[in-house]
Order: structure tokens, then sequence, then C-alpha cells
């Protein structure tokens, strides 16, 4: 593990929780000038600012191709994060927060760009904030630039010469296919070491993502039942209400499968089919994420209808207000067929999970805005009241809430009050009490500073999930005709085939 602590550590509460202080580094943020950066990465920063979780030696490098000053970036910054967080800003945390703030333009595809203003740059930011060389290089960028920009850091130029180590930060998407993800691995391990790479899934930087693993491996009455003998189905939901909004130039490319299932879907699925690991640590947890894909039966390219169902929405209403179809909105082929909605049956071949199907599902403009993880259990093996029932018994249902309004919530059946034999569903529903204290950002942020793995992908588990979806995504690209889509109405709970996906089982969806 590459941490950048040095020394004794330092710990800092919040909460009740202690949680240790990074070493001395910089944040080099190539797409400064972004959207992700506005909305997610400096907030994220700002917030961990607040909690007094960064180390004193600590500065954000901004980089991009727009030109502008310093003081431009702190002010187009400081507006960012008024947006994002209005109601933890304040000027005079604001004012320490921005003195480690600094900007240089560079031309990513330019060697000389680097060579010379980009190292210069950082070479003075680092001798003023004394941070020992230890660099923090996060993409924040198109995936078109990231081997222009992978390719020049790895350049011998930019070894730190103070003995300081360097984290690099990739966001999703990583490559769109096997082989062009196979092509940036190459890529970065010329130049870095695994250990040196940290590739992003804020998914599982979500509260209720980490403590799934807590609940199944702390809890004694649970992880006895997490197997074919007592499960007889899992769904994976995350649902939005939005569509495309600006961001069609990437969706037109990618689509719900690139988008959703090769990283945040398939990492859920991991998680809550993975077996124990050996230790709480980054390398086991990892590796037991990635013997669930390895097991993940191939999909059926001559069946494919029976496995996979897509959809792309067409005009609706949410909240009463008219929305236009996906073909509608700015950016967007009139004969576009990118799926905008997927639902999967996925197979795993092991000892624990055979003969359990995996539902996923994930859209654009659905009905309901949420994502979760629902476990159904198998239903009682005799049913004794059969004779005074008119009705059957519905089986449990445990359900993980990851977002909005995370918790957990148990379905369990009682009888019912004044009643001879009546039995009514209970939910018992924990909540998180107190708000969130730390973001899927500043977490995964925090722990790319103190060189923690756990939150990121390995090489080989993105390879094998491209390995699973590039036949589905070929094959769908290649046989689905304009007039298949738009086949859901916006606002609505997506397209009947995916319906079909789960009523030929003799199931249905958890309502949305």
């Amino acid at each position: 593990m590459a941490d950048f602590t040095k020394t004794e550590p330092v710990f800092q509460t919040l909460g009740d929780c202690r949680i240790k202080i990074p070493g001395p580094c910089g944040m080099v943020i190539f797409g400064a000038s972004g959207d992700l950066t506005k909305r997610k990465l400096l907030p994220a920063l700002y917030r961990l600012h607040q909690s007094r979780l960064l180390p004193e030696r600590f500065f954000v490098l901004g980089t991009s191709r727009k030109e502008m000053n310093p003081d431009q970036f702190r002010e187009l910054m400081r507006t960012a994060i008024k947006e994002a967080l209005p109601a933890d800003f304040d000027d005079d945390s604001w004012n320490r927060f921005a003195i480690k703030l600094y900007y240089q333009p560079i031309e990513y595809g330019l060697s000389e760009s680097y060579v010379t203003s980009l190292r210069q740059g950082l070479a003075q930011v680092e001798k003023k904030h004394q941070t020992g060389g230890n660099r923090i290089f996060y993409l924040a960028v198109p995936p078109t630039v990231y081997e222009d920009v992978i390719l020049n850091l790895g350049a011998p130029a930019f070894a730190p010469k103070d003995g300081g180590d360097t984290h690099v930060v990739i966001e999703k998407p990583f490559g769109r296919d096997l082989d062009s993800a196979r092509r940036l691995n190459r890529i970065l391990q010329n130049s870095f070491k695994e250990e040196q790479i940290y590739r992003i899934d804020h998914f599982l930087g979500m509260e209720t993502v980490q403590n799934l693993l807590m609940f199944r491996f702390a809890n004694s009455i649970f992880e006895p039942l997490w197997n074919r003998r007592y499960v007889d189905h899992v769904q994976i939901t995350a649902s939005e209400t939005l569509g495309v909004e600006n961001r069609a130039g990437y969706y037109e490319e990618a689509g719900v499968i690139r988008d959703m299932f090769q990283n945040h879907m398939f990492q859920l699925l991991a998680l809550t089919a993975m077996e124990p690991p050996a230790a709480f640590e980054a390398d086991p947890v990892r590796d037991e994420r990635v013997k669930v894909f390895r097991s993940i039966r191939s999909f059926p390219l001559d069946r494919l209808g029976e496995y996979v169902a897509t959809g792309q929405y067409g005009k609706g209403e949410l909240d009463a207000i008219s929305v236009p179809s996906y073909r509608e909105e700015p950016g967007v082929s009139l004969t576009s067929t990118t799926p905008t909605y997927a639902a999967m049956k996925v197979l795993i071949d092991n000892w624990r999970w055979n003969g359990v199907p995996f539902y996923l599902r994930s859209g654009k403009r659905l009905s309901t805005r949420k994502t979760e993880i629902s476990i159904h259990f198998k239903s009682v093996p005799h049913l004794m009241f059969s004779k005074t029932l008119n009705e059957p018994i519905d089986p449990n249902v445990l359900v993980l809430r990851v977002h909005p309004g995370e918790g957990i919530a148990l379905m369990i059946q009682t009888k019912k009050p004044d009643s001879k034999v009546c039995l009514e569903p209970v939910l018992m529903d924990f909540t998180y009490q107190k708000e969130v204290l730390m973001d899927a950002y500043e977490w995964v942020i925090l722990d790319c500073m103190q060189g923690d793995h756990m939150l990121f992908v390995r090489e080989d588990g993105v390879e094998q999930t491209w390995s699973l979806l590039t036949p589905v995504i070929e094959r769908l690209e290649s046989t689905t005709e304009t007039k298949a889509f738009p086949n859901y109405a916006a606002g609505s709970s997506g397209p009947d085939e995916a319906r079909l996906l789960m009523e030929r089982d003799g199931r249905r969806w958890r309502s949305l």
C-alpha cells in the first residue's frame, strides 16, 4: 500500500470515528475547468478541508486547455463550491482553502506543454508547500485524452526528484470495450506500478455500499442464509429520473451498458455475491470481487433476449411536467439506437450461487430515483396456513438502500392484531439518523491519499467485466433497429421487455 504518510500517523475525530490524516501531498487535476471538478472534486476537497482531514502541507494545481490565471480559477471554484454546498460554505474557511489552489493551462497532447509549463509550475508549488514530491494526478478529462496525459506523465521528466510517490486516478469509463481497456491498462503499466493506479468507481464509496460488507460478515444471523439454499433471487436497481441532460456527446458513444453496468452495477453485484475475504484489506477484498466476475456465466448471444432487455425513453411526464424523448435531446441523433435502459439476468456458476439469478436494471427518465439491492428469500418450505389463508405468503425481502435514504430494511410476516389467523407484512427499517458525514468522493479521495485501494477497481477486474459485456454490446449494436426505439415513456418503470424478462421466470421486479 503506497501511503504518503512517512512519520507517525495523525488522526482527526469525525463524528464518533478517528480518521487518519494523509501525509503531505499535492493534487494535480487535469480537466480542472470541467463539470466533474466543479460539481464533485473541489466540493469534496473543500469538505475534507473543513473537517480538517487534509494535510497541512497540501495544494491543488488545476490544469486544462482553458486560458485563465490562478485568481480566475479560484473565483470559478468559489462559485462552484457555493452552488454545490450552500449550507457548508463560509468565507473564513474558503479563504484558508483558496490559498492552496493554483492553475496552469496546458495542451494535453503537446509534450512541450508538460515539460515546460506544467513541470515548472508544479515544482514551484511543491517547493512552497513542502509536499516532498508526493503527487496525485487526477484525470477528470474525457477518455479520448487519457492516453496523451498518461504517456506524458510517465515520461522521465515527471519523476519526483526528492523521493516522493505518485498516484494516478482514472475516472470511468475505463475503455469502451475489452480491447480498449487492455490497451489503456498496458499504457498505464508502462509508466506506473499497479499500486500507483486508482481506478475510481464512486459507487464503492457510498455509505451503504461500504456497510454491505460489514452487514454481511459482522452479523452471524445473515451470512449463513446468504446462499442458494435460502435465497430465491437478487435484484439490483439503479434508476434515474434525469435524462441525458448535457452529456449527449458522451452518452451517444457509451449508452447505459457502458455507462452503468461495466462498472457500477457489476461492482454492486460483486459485493453482494463475494465470498468472505481472508482479511478486511484491499487485496483480499478485491480478490473476492474478481472471483465473482470470473464465475459469471457468459451471455448466450443466440438467445440474448432471454437474458438482456434494452430500451430508450420516449416522451412522457415527470412530476406533471412534459419531458422530451431521448432522440429530441440536444446533440442526439433522430435515429439513435443508443439504449438508455437495460435489464440483465446474470447467473453465477459457483457453489454459493448456482441456480440463483441476479436481476440488474438501470435506466434514465424512470419514475423514481433510487439505487438499491434487494435479497429475495425463498418461500417457507411448508405452508401450514394454506387451509386458513386466502392468499400466498410473501417471502421475506432484505433491502439495502444505497441512495437516497441510505439504510437497510427487512420485510417479515407477523400475526395481525385482533385476528385468529391473519398475517401482515411488517417492515423492520434502519435509516441513518444523522446526515452522512462524508460522501462518496470524499471517501475515495481520502483513501487515494492514504494509499488504500479497497474502494478502487483493479486491472483484472476491469478486463473481466469487459470480457463479459463486450460481446453483448456488439451484438446489440449490430442488431437493434431504429424502429425498436423508443419503447418506454419517460416517467414510467421501463420497457415491457424488462418486465417479461422476470415474468418468464415467475418473478416480478420490485416497484419503482
